[in-house]
């Protein structure tokens, strides 16, 4: 029994930390004949953890501190990407350096020329490895065009290689790229999770009398259970769709603190009921919310105009297995532990308190643009 504690107390509060954007760097490849250049965008942060571009240490990283750090940036970044032609190793050289402004702050650009001979190639490798060894987190968002047409891959710890031919079929490959990202986010949005978990908590119980009772039937958790997820997936499916494809477009910002409000809503509705019946509804509701989320991380990987619903439905299954995956974990722990002093106490109103607190913080920082975390 000790252990289901531990597992269940670890599970609810392994998102104390933060939920901003993890860290990515945008790569594009393009070869045209034997040409073959790239451009590579990546987050001053980043850097700054890595080798340090603030020289005065004032908190600010000015264009004249990125500049003196130029050969750094390429030496450092280059020597993390490995470039392949039809097996043989291109040279990579700087040919640029510029600054871009990304969702999520400043990045550094970096235009870079790759040697790989005077044919054309047919096949092109590669190998990145950037800053594997400081965030294990550190995702590398791959555009590759040839010939007008594009592909997009993710490149990870788990999976820092990717290879394309001339004339091959990437469709199979991108939609598990998708889909396996689509797990991953859900895994790490941990805004996303506390809103779950702050409609699951509850799940285990029975609002009767004004207060909550321990569930006598675990058929009847498991339909309020399947009522909250089954909304929650049709709405953010939903907005999910309609932003990937442009139908419908709202400030990231606006969407952002909306999220946190939801889940901030979501702890307090456990304290002091407001909807007890009727939380499908509240997921429903929210569940768009949150489908506008996980949309500005599909674009942010980058949609392929080939593949484009393929890899909208391969990220949303992602998603809703990854959810799954919470739910599978986190429900049979709740239910075999409902009736004690732990979960009712420190699980269910101890938790909901905790993440009305983080969720409030992260309302103050989308809101005013601050780093309380």
């Amino acid at each position: 029994m000790k252990s289901k504690y531990l597992v269940l107390l670890s599970f609810l509060f392994a998102a104390a930390a933060h939920a901003h954007k993890p860290s990515d760097s945008y790569l594009a490849l393009s070869v045209d004949g034997a040409a073959v250049r790239g451009q590579w965008d990546i987050a001053l942060r980043d850097l700054e953890f890595a080798i340090g571009l603030d020289a005065d240490g004032n908190g600010e990283i000015t264009w004249g501190e990125l500049r003196a750090r130029h050969n750094d940036i390429a030496a450092y970044a280059l020597a993390r990407l490995v470039v392949r032609a039809d097996g043989r190793d291109c040279k990579l050289s700087p040919a640029a350096h510029l600054v871009d402004e990304h969702s999520d702050g400043a990045y550094a650009v970096l235009r870079f020329d790759a040697d790989c001979g005077t044919r054309a190639p047919v096949a092109i490798e590669l190998a990145y490895s950037l800053f594997f060894d400081l965030d294990p987190t550190h995702r590398g968002l791959l555009r590759f065009e040839r010939g007008g047409a594009a592909q997009t891959g993710v490149l990870s710890p788990e999976r820092p290689r990717l290879a394309f031919k001339a004339g091959e079929d990437s469709r199979p490959a991108q939609f598990f790229d998708y889909l396996r990202e689509g797990v991953w986010h859900i895994w790490i949005g941990l805004d996303h999770i506390l809103f779950i978990l702050s409609l699951l908590l509850p799940s285990v119980f029975i609002f009767r009398n004004k207060e909550w009772k321990a569930a006598e039937r675990f058929r009847d958790t498991f339909w309020d259970v399947f009522k909250v997820v089954t909304s929650f997936t049709i709405a953010h499916s939903i907005t999910l769709s309609l932003a990937a494809l442009s139908v419908i477009a709202l400030p990231s910002r606006l969407v952002e603190s909306t999220i946190a409000l939801s889940v901030v809503l979501a702890a307090l509705n456990n304290l002091k009921p407001v909807v007890a019946e009727r939380r499908w509804a509240v997921a429903f509701a929210f569940g768009l919310i949150h489908g506008f989320g996980f949309a500005s991380v599909l674009a942010d990987l980058g949609l392929p105009q080939g593949t484009l619903l393929l890899a909208l439905i391969g990220f949303n299954l992602g998603v809703e297995a990854g959810q799954l995956a919470i739910v599978g974990t986190f429900l049979p722990l709740a239910y075999a532990l409902r009736g004690s002093w732990f979960y009712r106490r420190l699980v269910f109103t101890g938790g909901s308190v905790a993440i009305a607190l983080v969720a409030l913080i992260w309302l103050v920082e989308r809101i005013f643009d601050l780093k309380l975390l």
